[in-house]
């Protein structure tokens, strides 16, 4: 089974690629990092419990008002839902003390989220799957790209382009707001870079400056055809599937040659560092 790790930036069309690919004719699972994000801290669960003890004292509302609507102790009694804008001016910008709450954040959230990760994997290999995408939007940051066979990331070249339909869709963030959270998910242009950097038919990137049509033709010329149809055929996806031995062989084998393109980019870009 083919793990696409799909990623991009804030308001770069990643969503609507993720939509793209879970529709005909590709019909695949998509595991989102965001949504499972969301689940593992929802009120009652560990992360939820631990967010509000590292935020809660020092965030006063942190959480949802309690209302006419809104319960004491939330709609199922174990609290009261996370008030995520709240959270995300915690978390979000460039300061010490931000990147401080950043790492405290991430370190309750991505390990409670690799898990459930993990386990809706394995759940799509057993129903057979040929390829599954793995949405997520700090994939590189999170190191999870080691164990994609091929990532996909969507792109826009114009920064421009980014902020102008981030602010048309949440109009409610400020502007300092709006380039915080971009600089929070990093440059997409040097993710782009990165992708190609592992090579034809493990990395491969579309550029989303235009309307839907042209992205969509892009998913199904560059990517789809390009990438899966011919680095990874149908035919390979039900070999390791009957064979499981040989899929734990193919996962190992594609988690190594990662490591090495990972090394690999990591000594270019302190090579490019110490030019300066």
């Amino acid at each position: 089974m083919l793990l696409i790790g799909l990623t991009g930036s804030i308001a770069t069309g990643k969503s609507t690629v993720s939509s793209l690919l879970s529709s005909p004719p590709y019909n695949l699972p998509i595991i989102d990092a965001d949504l499972l994000a969301r689940k593992v801290v929802e009120p009652g669960t560990a992360g939820y419990n631990a967010i509000v003890s590292y935020f809660g004292p020092t965030t006063p509302d942190l959480l949802v008002p309690s209302g006419p609507d809104m319960p004491e102790n939330g709609p199922t009694g174990k609290g009261r839902p996370l008030n995520r804008p709240a959270l995300g001016r915690r978390v979000f910008g460039d300061s010490p003390e931000v990147r401080k709450d950043r790492a405290r954040l991430n370190s309750i959230v991505h390990p409670a989220v690799r898990k459930a990760m993990a386990l809706a994997v394995l759940k799509a290999y057993v129903k057979g799957y040929r390829a599954v995408v793995l949405d997520i939007p700090l994939l590189f940051e999170s190191q999870l790209d080691k164990f994609c066979g091929t990532v996909l990331v969507v792109g826009v070249k114009d920064p421009k382009v980014q902020m102008e339909r981030l602010r048309a869709r949440d109009p409610h963030l400020s502007q300092e707001d709006a380039e915080n959270r971009v600089r929070s998910q990093g440059d997409v242009r040097e993710k782009a870079e990165r992708a190609l950097e592992r090579g034809e038919g493990r990395g491969c990137v579309v550029w989303n400056d235009g309307d839907k049509r042209e992205l969509e033709e892009q998913v199904r010329r560059v990517f789809w055809q390009g990438v899966v149809e011919k680095y990874s055929p149908r035919w390979w996806a039900w070999f390791l599937w009957m064979c499981p031995p040989a899929a734990v062989v193919s996962a190992l084998w594609n988690y190594w040659a990662n490591l090495r393109v990972d090394r690999r980019w990591r000594e270019k870009k302190e090579a490019e560092r110490a030019k300066l």
